[in-house]
């Protein structure tokens, strides 16, 4: 892989999928992309794994100022973690005229199902986010090799622009998430039948934190996550009284080593980047999805005019 596509790019928004075969073309494109970026003597974030990261400053050897380096695992299983930490990135180090770089691998054969899902959301949500406003060069690495080629042609839905083989090109296949009028349309999984349930409405919500409460001590979580769950399910709930017409409905239930609880409203949920930002100063509808995105496994939203569904994933045995 060459240092820069023909051309240096402009100082915007640049998201592509490097596609590679294995450690060593992964290593190869990787340092090449942040050599270009030392030499160009721009900021790079390093968003990977820990045997990655050595790797990487085993080759590098040097410590460099506006080299930064950060373990995935150390932002928690929620991809929807992800954004802030981009935007923090941009905002802090961000000038004019002046493009910095970004390697971030989300994506492993370790993510269970839903946590793919939500990962190949973010991809897509980041082009949305970022797209207007940073300058940033963001490479998003995916091991053909080890990964399902679906996964492979999702990446590329993704991406504007993909790297294979040492060449950088125009994505054909890229879906422009702006021009999607259902961006939460993709449906979940049924609940099972045998989910704990409990309608609730106004004046309800103690007697639902109780009842949750009791339910989720039989799980197997642990006090402080179960005290974090029951924080989380009040946050939905509230914000299912206070603005989804005052009622909805709880289900809980295990799954896969995981406890999962849903919360279904008769509300609308219309921006595909709630609570992967942070809030702004009295927002608090999109305060409360923030705060369960912190204390989550895992947080999937889905929304249309007829109704929203907010899913909490919260793993037994988490070691991430």
């Amino acid at each position: 892989m060459s240092a820069h596509p023909a051309g240096a790019p402009a100082p915007a928004f640049r998201h592509e999928a490097f596609l590679y075969s294995g450690l060593e073309e992964f290593m190869a494109g990787a340092l090449s992309f942040i050599q270009g970026g030392l030499s160009a003597g721009v900021p790079i974030l390093v968003v990977l794994s820990a045997e990655k990261l050595d790797m990487l400053r085993a080759e590098l050897r040097y410590d460099y100022e506006q080299l930064f380096f950060a373990d995935i695992a150390g932002l928690g299983r929620n991809p929807a973690r992800f954004l802030p930490v981009w935007q923090g990135f941009v905002l802090k180090h961000g000038a004019p005229h002046r493009l910095l770089r970004g390697i971030g691998e989300p994506i492993g054969p370790q993510r269970s199902g839903a946590e793919l899902v939500e990962c190949q959301r973010h991809e897509a949500l980041i082009n949305l986010a970022l797209g207007q406003m940073a300058a940033l060069w963001l490479l998003c690495p995916y091991d053909v090799r080890t990964l399902d080629p679906k996964v492979i042609d999702e990446a590329r839905r993704n991406h504007p622009f993909v790297v294979e083989h040492g060449a950088y090109r125009d994505n054909p296949s890229y879906h422009d998430l702006t021009r999607d009028a259902q961006p939460f349309g993709d449906p979940l999984p049924e609940p099972p039948d045998d989910a704990f349930t409990m309608q609730f409405g106004i004046g309800q919500l103690r007697v639902l934190r109780t009842l949750a409460g009791h339910y989720l001590g039989l799980t197997g979580l642990t006090k402080e996550r179960i005290e974090d769950l029951i924080l989380s399910i009040n946050e939905i709930a509230t914000n299912s009284v206070q603005h989804a017409g005052g009622h909805g409905t709880l289900r809980i239930w295990q799954e896969g080593g995981a406890v999962l609880c849903e919360v279904n409203d008769d509300g609308y949920i219309s921006d595909p980047l709630v609570g992967r930002e942070a809030p702004g100063f009295g927002d608090e509808s999109s305060r409360g999805f923030w705060v369960v995105n912190q204390l989550c496994d895992l947080v999937q939203v889905r929304s249309s005019p007829a109704g929203s569904t907010v899913r909490l994933h919260m793993v037994v045995d988490n070691g991430w």
